[in-house]
């Protein structure tokens, strides 16, 4: 297939959402102190790239992450990313995704570093971008750049993962296929991306990052490949179910991990984009979860956890 440019188009799925999850609307501004928030994605880019051209003749004086949250993709990395940027003693950077160690990896550390606060001011910094517990080149590109980072995989069941990124895509119009037949597809759209990934620093690849439904889910292969170059004792393995049942505790959890003092928001608000009842089909969930069963047992040995996700 020809990844010089997706086709984009309309496609018809009704009220998209997050697998049919109903969510309560955001109780507050965003806690990321960016006062550029709520103006249209068609402003706020260019002014975050503007913000970061003028801070480049700092970039030596700036911090570097303190941690990273790597992923997964629509696993609620938005709302840990906001919970964290409350904490008083942390300072988030000038947006959210920064894709360095993915995306934008030839632009050099200087160009990353832009995006983080002054060092100096006893606050920590972090960004998320959940492309890089996905990309191959990730981890081993971290661990050069900010070898002392701490890292945290935040980790959805597999199987609604997988479709809640499908309706991602053809609510924007970047997916013509239907669920299953996305499915069917992508091992032939996957074919030999990871290779030219891992070869060229410059190279981006769309199906890789948006049609990967299926293979975004075989967490113990990518969470295997950042335990390659950072101690166990350094990444923490979340679940995102746990994360919205028990917001307080696993929020606790993690700022141990991080170091941090402890702290109780007023309210932990589920961050997302759509809300729907769609719903997947009985015959590609009992599909993704046999495909799935595997995956997940060897994560579950892996990080000595149980086996969390339901398996046939």
């Amino acid at each position: 297939m020809d990844q010089a440019r997706i086709r984009t188009g309309t496609v018809p799925v009704t009220g998209l959402s997050v697998d049919g999850t109903r969510v309560p609307a955001t109780a507050k501004p965003d806690a990321s102190g960016a006062a550029d928030r709520g103006l249209p994605r068609s402003i706020r880019r260019p002014l975050t790239a503007a913000r970061v051209l003028l801070r480049r003749p700092t970039a030596r004086l700036r911090a570097e992450p303190d941690f990273l949250i790597v992923g997964a993709q629509r696993s609620g990395t938005t709302s840990l990313f906001r919970y964290l940027a409350e904490h008083p003693t942390v300072k988030p950077p000038v947006r959210k995704e920064i894709q360095y160690f993915s995306l934008n990896y030839a632009r050099g550390d200087d160009w990353y570093r832009t995006h983080f606060p002054l060092a100096g001011r006893q606050r920590v910094t972090f960004e998320a971008t959940p492309y890089y517990l996905f990309h191959p080149a990730a981890p081993e590109r971290a661990a050069k750049s900010v070898p002392g980072a701490k890292v945290i995989a935040l980790l959805r069941d597999p199987v609604t993962r997988a479709f809640s990124q499908w309706q991602h895509n053809a609510s924007r119009g970047l997916e013509h296929l239907g669920f299953e037949a996305a499915l069917d597809a992508e091992p032939e759209r996957l074919a030999g991306e990871e290779e030219r990934l891992r070869a060229d620093a410059s190279y981006g690849s769309d199906a890789h990052r948006l049609w990967s439904y299926a293979a975004r889910g075989e967490y113990a292969t990518q969470v295997e490949r950042w335990l390659a170059h950072y101690p166990r004792e350094r990444v923490l393995v979340l679940r995102s179910e746990d994360l919205y049942e028990k917001p307080r505790e696993t929020y606790e959890r993690t700022l141990h991990f991080l170091g941090l003092s402890p702290l109780d928001l007023p309210a932990y608000p589920r961050y997302t984009r759509r809300a729907s009842d769609a719903r997947m089909t009985d015959a590609a969930r009992t599909r993704l979860t046999t495909y799935f069963r595997p995956h997940n047992e060897r994560l579950a040995a892996l990080i000595g956890e149980d086996v969390w996700w339901a398996t046939v």
